[in-house]
């Protein structure tokens, strides 16, 4: 995994913390149910481009060299 990559997938991890806490927060408000839908939708952004980077991270650690038996 390259560091650009790693990077960005460390500031997913923490805007996605941030994300569920404001979410955690609204649900106990229950004032505006527009900003639980934004929340939700922002979350799920983040979620598909943190699944999104960790696929292509899976599909380019093929080892280099193989072995043949």
């Amino acid at each position: 995994m390259d560091k650009k990559s790693k990077k960005r997938i460390d500031v997913l991890h923490g805007s996605l913390q941030r994300l569920r806490q404001q979410l955690s927060g609204a649900q106990q408000q229950k004032d505006d149910l527009d900003e639980l839908q934004a929340l939700r939708k922002q979350i799920a952004v983040v979620e598909a481009e943190l699944q999104s980077l960790m696929r292509s991270q899976s599909t380019n650690s093929k080892p280099s060299i193989g072995f043949k038996t």
